[in-house]
């Protein structure tokens, strides 16, 4: 079942700063990374995914660099930052948070 709208936006940084942690990437390249891992529950519209690569990169989050493409024009490429790299560990420890209270509350349990 896809999921969009809030969810996706909610965490679009956290999934675009995780792959990006991994190796430099092209935006397409994120959208289809992004829907391929997550059996594409996850679909990202060109409308999300761009500004927020932009958004990132104004916020030194990222930095980007055209390459050369063997098929066609080239590509915007997009990497972490030391800043982006510091960020996407403290998202990946706030989602892990969120998600293990959430996961306590849906099946009846307490933090103990």
């Amino acid at each position: 079942m896809p999921i969009g709208g809030d969810l996706i936006r909610g965490n679009v940084i956290t999934l675009i700063l995780s792959l990006l942690g991994e190796e430099p990437m092209y935006g397409l390249q994120i959208a289809k990374e992004i829907e391929r891992r997550s059996e594409e529950t996850f679909k990202f519209q060109e409308g999300l995914l761009y500004p927020t690569l932009h958004q990132l990169e104004n916020d030194g989050l990222v930095e980007s660099e055209w390459r050369p493409s063997q098929q066609g024009p080239g590509r915007k490429y997009y990497e972490l930052t030391h800043k982006g790299r510091k960020e996407a560990e403290r998202l990946r420890q706030r989602w892990s948070v969120f998600t293990r209270a959430v996961n306590q509350v849906l099946e009846g349990k307490s933090g103990e």
